[in-house]
């Protein structure tokens, strides 16, 4: 695809692959369980078209929102610094990222025990650990992209 556009002049090039990034899915993922997160981000990263960002901290996410501007973030509950529940009330108190959909993730509950549609504190979960094909249905449902 990009090969027939080289064709053309380097500028309009440049401009098509700036517009291919632009249209990518942006996911921030936040668990203090730096490995897990590492293998979800390679996963969907290599699965679809989608910049993900990690983060460990409730604090630094907070942050990391408001730059990266996501259009989902997955959120553990038990976090070490701030509570996954404070960091969504967090957000969502804010202007800048008040409208980012979240997804809770959670090892206290199985697959078994959750209905589908389940909340918790107003949010959808789901229950680690979680597959790369479950997760996209998740982003594709929650995105508008």
């Amino acid at each position: 695809m990009v090969s027939i556009f080289l064709f053309f002049s380097l500028d309009f090039c440049i401009i098509f692959l700036e517009e291919e990034v632009n249209m990518r899915k942006k996911i921030l993922i936040v668990d203090d369980e730096k490995n897990f997160i590492e293998l979800v981000k390679k996963n969907l990263e290599r699965a679809g078209d989608y910049e993900v960002k990690i983060e460990c901290e409730g604090k630094k996410a907070l942050a990391v929102a408001k730059e990266f501007r996501p259009d989902l973030i997955f959120l553990d509950i038990v976090m070490p610094d701030i509570p996954g529940g404070d960091v969504a009330r967090r957000l969502k108190d804010d202007p800048q990222t008040k409208d980012i959909p979240i997804v809770f993730l959670t090892a206290l509950m199985t697959k078994d025990e959750i209905s589908e549609g389940e909340e918790i504190g107003g949010f959808p979960f789901i229950a680690k650990p979680i597959d790369t094909e479950e997760l996209i249905k998740i982003i594709e449902k929650n995105t508008k992209k």
